[in-house]
């Protein structure tokens, strides 16, 4: 499991947003552009699942085949260590749903 302060390719861990039935969502630093960034993390029993992998991998083409002020930009998909995939994605500031809700 990824802990705050480990550093996951690029990305330096800060710390956990969320976390849902698809993975666990982190704040990080990505240190080549040096900006903060959302990580979402397959979970690897999920990675070793044919069916759990390809909807991780829909939802990344999903994202990014959307372009509107309301849906975060995704900026990649990366495995950087094997059994580990990561959807990249803008970091947007603001109330989750629940609180929202």
């Amino acid at each position: 499991m990824i802990q705050t302060g480990q550093s996951v390719g690029p990305y330096l861990v800060l710390g956990p947003l969320g976390e849902g039935g698809m993975g666990t969502v982190f704040r990080a630093r990505d240190t080549r552009l040096d900006r903060e960034v959302a990580l979402k993390m397959l979970p690897p029993e999920f990675a070793a699942q044919a069916d759990r992998l390809a909807r991780f991998r829909q939802e990344a083409l999903a994202i990014a085949s959307l372009n509107h002020p309301n849906v975060a930009t995704i900026y990649g998909f990366e495995e950087p260590s094997p059994g580990t995939l990561l959807l990249v994605l803008e970091k947007v500031d603001g109330l989750s749903l629940a609180e929202r809700l």
